[in-house]
């Protein structure tokens, strides 16, 4: 054989080895991700359709009742973190939403269809990302395995004498359903009363999002077992009270890890966002206890005029000037700057913002090309904001402006008023290294002539670092 030949025989064997050795990687990686356990969502009276329904007719009983953080840095972040997960997630493909409650308990909760609301209390007891994450990853779970209309579904087939054979809805019927099973939004809703086999059956989930996306999956039960430790003695903390704990957490948890393959590589545990997203948390006025104002928030009445003299603010990316009566509320690149009285509890109890300016930074997604612009960011922010502000709209068109120099959009927006009645929201935004930089001057409409001059004088200052 010639050597030419047996140099081709040699390459025709190593191309050989290396197609089986890549086939057999492949084989080993489909068997190990045919190990997992297997969940499916139990039986059923809705369709899937049906819990989107359901979920946000429930979801605007909750917004009425619950005292919602509305704070667009806090709820922006949890919305990419929780789609980040909730693209992981099996099944049906829901519209998930993610928005943070003003209470210190340690709870979340999930309703059909995919709205999902997280206490502050989680954030300020997370360690980590990872562990924010386990929360957010379990009730995505119980979601996707449509555990509240599970519930839902046997209460109503057991109220009319179906069993468990067969039945639908009716398109039109997801609101009759609701009345007759009392299914609105209270601690003891059947959507929400989650048995211990559901808890399970999340926790083994919410593991394999966990896994999927990149995290520690063993963060999920780190942070249900911190917390019960550190409420010992003191009765079960609140997440349990809604969410019983399955036996053996740990164990199933860990022994799922195994059947995944060990823990992924180059997990993630935590990341700088979280961080400064917790600090700004904790930094934010208490949450008002149950009937009572909160820290900083006074009864609804006008503040005192603002001061004529105004002082310097050194914000993370820009200097300003304010009003020396007003005072600065949060830390970081997210705050507002307010009047005492600026700062009020609305009828709902919610704590909300009625007169000063906000000052924050927007990350904004890039576009199909992978450009920022300030038009496309501006437009991004907007809808961020009525997530959490659904009477928000646009009084007049976003125009040029320049702000220390840079260009900027100025868009005058309305809004209902927690004092009641209408007001302005003057929004101003500035692109900076692909990152949107706002100013988000409010008050009520009766006195924002006063205040627009006041805006003015603050956005004429603005010098970026």
């Amino acid at each position: 054989m010639s050597k030419r030949s047996q140099m081709g025989s040699l390459g025709q064997r190593w191309r050989a080895a290396t197609v089986l050795l890549v086939a057999v990687s492949l084989l080993l990686t489909s068997v190990a991700a045919a190990t997992r356990t297997a969940l499916k969502p139990g039986w059923n009276l809705f369709s899937e359709e049906q819990d989107i329904q359901l979920g946000r007719q429930v979801a605007q009983d909750a917004e009425r009742k619950l005292p919602l953080l509305n704070h667009t840095r806090v709820d922006s972040y949890l919305q990419r973190l929780g789609r980040n997960l909730a693209a992981k997630a099996p099944f049906y493909s829901y519209p998930y939403t993610f928005k943070a409650v003003n209470e210190a308990s340690i709870n979340a909760f999930a309703l059909p269809g995919g709205p999902i609301y997280i206490h502050r209390g989680v954030l300020e007891a997370a360690d980590n990302e990872a562990q924010l994450a386990g929360v957010l990853a379990h009730e995505i779970a119980h979601v996707a395995l449509r555990h509240g209309t599970n519930q839902a579904s046997k209460a109503y087939a057991w109220q009319l004498g179906l069993g468990l054979f067969g039945g639908v809805i009716g398109s039109d019927s997801v609101g009759a359903v609701l009345a007759q099973l009392g299914a609105g939004f209270a601690a003891n809703s059947v959507l929400l009363k989650y048995s211990r086999d559901a808890e399970r059956q999340a926790d083994v989930l919410g593991t394999q999002i966990l896994y999927d996306a990149g995290y520690d999956p063993r963060a999920m039960v780190q942070f249900f077992e911190k917390i019960e430790a550190e409420r010992k003695g003191g009765g079960p903390p609140e997440f349990f009270s809604s969410h019983p704990k399955p036996e053996n957490r740990i164990e199933r948890v860990n022994e799922e890890i195994e059947k995944l393959g060990g823990l992924p590589r180059s997990y993630r545990r935590d990341s700088p966002e979280f961080q400064e997203v917790k600090r700004l948390v904790l930094s934010l006025p208490p949450p008002p206890k149950r009937g009572q104002p909160a820290a900083g928030a006074t009864s609804p009445r006008s503040p005192e005029p603002p001061a004529s003299r105004l002082v310097t603010f050194e914000h993370p990316v820009l200097r300003i000037r304010h009003p020396e009566n007003w005072r600065v509320y949060g830390e970081g690149r997210d705050v507002a700057l307010a009047p005492d009285g600026g700062i009020v509890q609305a009828d709902s109890g919610q704590t909300a913002f009625a007169y000063g300016a906000l000052l924050g930074v927007f990350t904004p997604r890039p576009d199909r090309r992978g450009r920022y612009t300030l038009e496309d960011a501006t437009e991004q922010l907007y809808a961020s904001l009525r997530q959490s502000n659904p009477e928000l709209r646009i009084a007049r068109r976003a125009r040029s402006v320049r702000v220390d120099g840079r260009a900027g959009l100025s868009t005058l927006l309305e809004n209902a008023s927690p004092l009641g009645g209408r007001e302005y929201d003057w929004l101003v935004t500035v692109l900076r290294d692909r990152e949107l930089v706002y100013f988000l001057g409010v008050a009520p409409e009766r006195d924002y002539p006063q205040y627009e001059r006041v805006f003015e004088q603050m956005l004429a200052s603005i010098r970026f670092r």
